[in-house]
C-alpha cells in the first residue's frame, strides 16, 4: 500500500518492514513485564503463577520469559505455568484456560490477552492478578487486582504527527521503553505492599538509567540449553526473534 501512494507517510505498529514513506514502530514491554513478575511472585503463596497467553510468537514468548525472570529475582523457586489459548480476544476460552491455571495451583495469574476473563477467573477463585493493556480495570477487581504493564503510545504518535506537518516521514524503525516514556507499570492494587511498590521502583529506576537490563545471562531455557551466557546481554534483534520459554516455565514454546 505504501509504494502505491509514495505522497501518504504510513507507521506500522509492530511491523518489521521499511520503505521511504514507511517507517514501523513497537517497544520494550518486557521491561514492565519484569516489573509485573515482581509484584505477581511477591504476592504469591504459592510460588505457582499462571499466566494466560495468546499465541507463541516472539512477542509472547519473550513477555512471559521476562515475566518469569521478574518473578524468579524475588524467589528463584517461583514457577510460571502457561495455558495457550490460540486467539487474542474470546473472553470464554481465557476465563476456561485461567481456570485450569487455578485449578493446578497458580495463586496469581498473568495474561497476554485482550479481555479481563482471567481476572474474572481469578476474582471468583480468590487469587490475585496481572492485567495488561491497561489499569481501568482495577476498580472492578479492589482485592485482586495487582498491577498492569502498559503502553503509552501517545508521545511517539505526537512526534510522528509533528514530523508529517514538517513535511517528513520517519522511516527508521523505533523501539521505545520506559526511558522514553512509551512503557509503563499501571496503578497498583491494595494488597501490594508499600515493601514490594519499594522495590519495584528501585528495579525499575535500574532499568530506565540502563543498570539493569532483564535478559543479561546466564539464562537457561525451560530444556536446560543455555540461551544467553554469562554476562551477556540480548540484543535487542534476539530479543525480537525469541523463541523459547525460560527456565522456571511451565509449558511449550511451541504453544
Amino acid at each position: 500500500v505504501a509504494a502505491k501512494y509514495p505522497n501518504v507517510c504510513f507507521q506500522h505498529a509492530s511491523g518489521y518492514k521499511t520503505a521511504a514513506n514507511m517507517g514501523n514502530y513497537f517497544g520494550a514491554m518486557e521491561e514492565a513485564r519484569y516489573l509485573s513478575g515482581i509484584a505477581a511472585a511477591s504476592s504469591s503463596k504459592s510460588g505457582k503463577l499462571g499466566y494466560v497467553a495468546a499465541f507463541p510468537i516472539p512477542e509472547v514468548l519473550r513477555g512471559i520469559n521476562a515475566f518469569t525472570l521478574g518473578a524468579r529475582s524475588v524467589n528463584p523457586a517461583a514457577t510460571v505455568q502457561v495455558a495457550w489459548t490460540s486467539t487474542w480476544y474470546d473472553p470464554a476460552v481465557e476465563k476456561e484456560a485461567a481456570q485450569s491455571l487455578l485449578a493446578a495451583g497458580a495463586d496469581v495469574l498473568a495474561q497476554h490477552q485482550d479481555s479481563p476473563a482471567t481476572g474474572e477467573a481469578a476474582k471468583e477463585a480468590g487469587a490475585k492478578w496481572v492485567g495488561y493493556n491497561s489499569d481501568v480495570a482495577a476498580a472492578d477487581f479492589p482485592d485482586t487486582w495487582l498491577t498492569s504493564p502498559k503502553w503509552n503510545w501517545g508521545p511517539h504518535y505526537v512526534k510522528l504527527g509533528k514530523d508529517v506537518a514538517a513535511g517528513t516521514c520517519d522511516s527508521t524503525p523505533y523501539y521505545g521503553t520506559m526511558a522514553d516514556g512509551m512503557i509503563t507499570l499501571g496503578a497498583y492494587g491494595s494488597s501490594v505492599s508499600q515493601a514490594t511498590q519499594d522495590l519495584i521502583a528501585e528495579k525499575a529506576a535500574a532499568i530506565i538509567d540502563g543498570s539493569l537490563k532483564p535478559f543479561t545471562g546466564p539464562i537457561n531455557d525451560n530444556e536446560g540449553n543455555e540461551v544467553i551466557a554469562a554476562g551477556a546481554t540480548a540484543a535487542l534483534g534476539d530479543l525480537l526473534g525469541q523463541s523459547y520459554l525460560v527456565e522456571g516455565v511451565i509449558g511449550s514454546a511451541k504453544g
